[in-house]
């Protein structure tokens, strides 16, 4: 059994081995119960009896199933080994998680929040998280591992067929934890090199692909800010139509007055280039009023043109 993963095959043969062990002494203990409430009715022996213990009896119940919760721990920690040992020929992807969306950054430096990969190729994710803990957790894989605050992790998997699988967040992480939702693409070899080789291209003429969808977004580090809110992760806390979210909606927002608290006190503020840029880098220096402070600074993850893109786009919504 393989699956859409080598991962695939091995966590569902533990887990089966797991279910059909259980499902069989389900069944013998039930019938076991079942057989000795008939045979020891009370109609049958009216007289209560003392029953002796069977020493070889309790050897035997007490050894296998020792042997097997042991045959059970090894399966388990044989797939667990083989889905934390990375391949040597694996392509790295560097994985951001912040509330509540994914940044994927590949090594030629393009950035998207669906990540594309090649089939029959490894592909090594460094987990890492802005804010919170999180969860990456990609189910037709079987695969899930923690992106913590301060910490370098990583997994690896392996996509054995072309095709769309679902990333979720796995673990809590806030109001928009549901959100929290992206793909992985799974593109023939020549697909994906001619992806590769188009986005390489696109970085260096600094111009974005023709033709690109908005619902397949992906970005380079300098370009458009429409698209620079969705892979930054802007748009899960901000919306761009005016609708109430975890943060002030971007719609109309420049030129208007706010109101903001500064250590605690209320002050009034124009949102202009400046107060733009202060929000983005050091967010919790004026919360708007009504809002909590859930926004990670954006200092040395966002690069200077992109900071103008974003402002330049705000300005004009």
């Amino acid at each position: 059994m393989t699956g859409p993963s080598p991962s695939t095959g091995a966590v569902d043969s533990v887990f089966f081995f797991i279910i059909g062990v259980s499902l069989f002494f389900l069944v013998l203990i039930t019938f076991l119960m079942i057989f000795f409430i008939i045979k020891y009715n009370k109609k049958r022996h009216k007289k209560a009896e003392n029953i002796h213990g069977n020493t070889t009896l309790e050897i035997i119940w007490t050894v296998i199933p020792t042997i097997i919760v042991l045959f059970m721990f090894y399966f388990g920690w044989k797939g667990f080994h083989f889905i934390r040992t990375v391949p040597e020929n694996s392509m790295t992807v560097s994985v951001t998680a912040r509330m509540w969306s994914w940044l994927f950054e590949y090594e030629n430096g393009i950035q998207t929040d669906t990540l594309y990969v090649p089939v029959n190729k490894p592909v090594k994710l460094l987990l890492k998280s802005q804010d919170v803990i999180h969860s990456f957790f990609i189910p037709a894989f079987r695969i899930k591992e923690d992106a913590v605050p301060g910490l370098d992790n990583h997994l690896w998997f392996e996509a054995n067929e072309a095709g769309r699988y679902d990333v979720l967040c796995a673990e809590y992480c806030g109001l928009r934890h549901a959100y929290m939702y992206t793909k992985v693409v799974a593109l023939p070899q020549n697909e994906y090199d001619s992806w590769y080789a188009k986005m390489e291209a696109d970085i260096k003429s600094d111009t974005l692909p023709d033709g690109e969808a908005d619902s397949e977004m992906t970005t380079k580090p300098k370009f458009t800010g429409d698209k620079l809110l969705r892979t930054k992760g802007c748009i899960a806390c901000h919306s761009t139509d005016g609708s109430d979210m975890i943060g002030p909606t971007f719609q109309g927002l420049f030129g208007k007055e706010q109101i903001v608290l500064v250590d605690g006190q209320e002050k009034s503020v124009k949102v202009d280039d400046e107060y733009l840029r202060r929000s983005i880098l050091k967010p919790n220096m004026e919360i708007v009023k009504g809002y909590n402070a859930l926004m990670p600074s954006q200092e040395g993850l966002i690069s200077e043109q992109e900071l103008i893109a974003i402002i330049q786009h705000l300005k004009e919504l």
